[in-house]
């Protein structure tokens, strides 16, 4: 049973840290998760490190337009997945602050 514990993890967004620790690092979003929610919400950080540097590289060749370009998709897309988790687990200040800011898509909600 100590797999589905939930335990409170902090979240920036911004450098995809996930951390147990308040005041390790600066941090956006308080969430309450399971260690598997934890690897689901890291392996979607992962890919979208992956998608923005395949979105660096594309950036590189100007005829493709940004509403053509996959990468973007796919990142645009993963961030989404990340923010619906994120209110999925999120304390109520979170949960505020993703919907008041419009930061998920009407789908997810």
């Amino acid at each position: 049973m100590k797999a589905m514990e939930r335990k409170t993890y902090y979240i920036s967004l911004a450098d995809g840290n996930i951390s147990q620790v308040k005041s390790a690092a600066s941090w956006n979003y308080q969430i309450q998760a399971t260690d598997e929610e934890i690897t689901q919400l890291r392996e979607l950080f992962d890919q979208n490190y992956s998608s923005d540097w395949q979105s660096f590289w594309r950036s590189h060749i100007p005829y493709v337009e940004y509403h053509f370009d996959r990468p973007n998709d796919g990142y645009d897309n993963g961030l989404q997945q990340v923010f619906k988790m994120l209110y999925e687990l999120g304390d109520e200040e979170t949960k505020a602050h993703i919907k008041n800011q419009g930061l998920l898509e009407d789908r997810f909600e």
